[in-house]
């Protein structure tokens, strides 16, 4: 056998045992006499000693020619270690070896194999398989491994059934840009990769299996950024015979449970918001509730005097800054400079310092007097020594640019801690939202999540104003799942295509085969998606999802290790029948 032990089990109470272990070359420490060697597999590192005078010749000189990463084998016995280290749980012992066997020589790697690495993230990305031998990397992976797991638990002893659903599917015009892949079977016709197995969980609940889980990858071909890959995993979910509040029962219980085998965390409050309250509160569908820093609405207390900036402004609002008129006035510039950055967008912010003594000072104060800028202070909840910054426009921009200035400061402010966990429910949605692009209605989730009982006659009417039976679950300031309440009638579906701007021919080419199964009896049903990459980073005590990925891809969707996408040769382009001409 290669190993009776791996390098992490290893104690005091093992002394005098001969063992054999295997795994890396860490680290060499080589005096002549006496040489130690680190050795890790994925479970620790156990202290290796040759010594010259307890230590046969030949397995010195095999000692002497070992190098970082090589793979070995020794065999030894169990020793009591005379420096110890209490920084690893093998501290105390360390093995002198009677015998090594070099499975494997390893060239010097292009960084090293440390906690804290000198390697920079593209050079670990294309060396993958060599980062993943280092702790944190690993670790991060063994904390999915113990989520997901979670998950499945949880889920099947709530009579879940994991299910499997194709990859290969058929391209569907709404949502973000599918992945397709053409068949060489069926000239001039393409599958596509699923940006989610929407229609065939539904199927399922037609189908009579009534509760639905699945960890599934979906692809979606869409600009990236640090929480988004264009491959990623959701915990995908469906139940029949629910209603909305079933659902959101049903998966709080799932969030309070991870939480609390995952993190130790007991959490018992899942407030709900409505979407309208988010944006007016917060400026976004997903905030986080961990600290304060509310939207005030400042139009009825600002547009009554001759500043014209406010006045023609369809929004006047401000959020306080704790502790903000300590500032200086160079550093509040900054934060002007840093909200007119293109990618926030703003045209200039005005400011207000709250003093101690009760007045205030702002940059207005040509057109706003002591008593103005004490009703802005109270309708931002502003205290003695807090900064009032207001941003002005119309309002969907203003909210997003406050937005950011709000997340920016918490960031400042270290008000987002990572051991803290305030979940949200945010209900309510607008069923379509509009697109200047293509001047007509969206699905804002997708067309198949059902309007709010009641509503359904008033897409004749005014669309925009029609809520949808859906709901985000947001965990400190990201959503980390979103579903609905589906139409499950044929009739009502088809309108919904409709109002979608859909032909009917364009509706049953596109989802005919759903269409025809919802007049086998469809039972009224909704679901729910996790994503786990992101859930995964978070309850992690972070917000970039790649380090818990396996083999993640770049920003530009690249896998730099095994360099894809590629081209593919000619034969294959010829037997897809792809007429196109490969670049050099």
């Amino acid at each position: 056998m290669y190993r009776t032990h791996n390098n992490g089990e290893l104690r005091a109470e093992n002394n005098n045992t001969k063992v054999t272990l295997s795994g890396w070359v860490q680290k060499i420490r080589d005096k002549g006499f006496m040489v130690w060697v680190d050795l890790r597999d994925r479970y620790g590192i156990t202290q290796l000693i040759f010594d010259e005078e307890r230590t046969p010749k030949e397995v010195m000189d095999k000692a002497s020619q070992l190098g970082r990463e090589f793979v070995i084998q020794v065999t030894g016995t169990v020793i009591e270690r005379e420096s110890k280290n209490p920084n690893i749980p093998t501290g105390d012992i360390e093995i002198l070896v009677s015998e090594v066997i070099v499975l494997n020589t390893s060239l010097t790697p292009p960084f090293t194999i440390e906690d804290n690495t000198d390697g920079g993230e593209d050079l670990r990305m294309k060396y993958r398989y060599l980062d993943l031998r280092r702790k944190p990397v690993r670790n991060n992976l063994v904390f999915r491994h113990k989520v997901t797991m979670a998950v499945r638990n949880y889920l099947s002893e709530k009579d879940f059934v994991e299910v499997e659903t194709p990859y290969l599917i058929k391209s569907t015009p709404e949502g973000a840009r599918d992945f397709v892949v053409p068949s060489r079977m069926n000239e001039g016709q393409f599958y596509a990769l699923p940006q989610s197995p929407q229609t065939f969980k539904q199927l399922l609940m037609v189908g009579g299996m009534d509760k639905y889980f699945q960890i599934v990858k979906c692809f979606r071909d869409e600009d990236l950024r640090a929480d988004r890959q264009p491959e990623f995993t959701q915990i995908d979910c469906e139940m029949a015979f629910v209603e909305q509040e079933d659902i959101l029962n049903t998966f709080e219980g799932l969030t309070k449970h991870l939480l609390k085998e995952i993190n130790g965390v007991d959490v018992e409050k899942f407030p709900r918001m409505t979407y309208d309250e988010a944006m007016r509160r917060y400026g976004n569908d997903k905030p986080d509730i961990r600290f304060g820093m509310e939207f005030g609405e400042l139009n009825d207390v600002a547009q009554h005097k001759d500043f014209k900036v406010f006045n023609s402004a369809e929004l006047v609002v401000g959020i306080a800054i704790p502790g903000g008129n300590q500032y200086s006035r160079k550093e509040i510039d900054k934060l002007i400079d840093w909200v007119k950055r293109p990618q926030i967008g703003a045209l200039g912010m005005v400011y207000v310092k709250c003093n101690e003594d009760g007045s205030y000072k702002s940059s207005v104060d040509k057109f706003y007097d002591q008593e103005d800028l004490a009703k802005w202070a109270e309708a931002t909840g502003a205290q003695a020594g807090d900064l009032i910054c207001v941003l002005s426009g119309e309002a969907n921009k203003t909210r997003a640019q406050l937005s950011a200035l709000r997340m920016e400061m918490a960031e400042r402010l270290e008000l987002r801690k990572v051991d803290e966990f305030a979940p949200l429910w945010v209900i309510d949605f607008p069923l379509l939202e509009w697109d200047e692009e293509t001047n007509r209605y969206h699905a804002m989730h997708h067309p198949f999540t059902s309007p709010k009982p009641g509503q359904m006659e008033l897409l004749k009417t005014n669309p925009g104003a029609v809520k949808a039976n859906a709901y985000d679950l947001v965990l400190n300031g990201n959503e980390i799942g979103g579903g609905s309440i589906r139409i499950h009638d044929k009739e009502v579906q088809s309108k919904m295509f409709d109002y979608l701007g859909f032909t009917p021919e364009e509706a049953i080419a596109q989802f005919g085969f759903l269409m025809d199964a919802f007049q086998y009896g469809a039972p009224p049903h909704g679901g729910i998606a996790f994503g786990l990459d992101r859930l995964v980073a978070i309850l992690g005590g972070q917000e970039t999802i790649r380090d818990f990925i396996a083999f993640p891809k770049n920003n530009a969707g690249r896998d730099v290790m095994i360099d894809a996408p590629a081209p593919i040769d000619e034969q294959q382009l010829n037997e897809l029948n792809l007429n196109i001409t490969i670049k050099d």
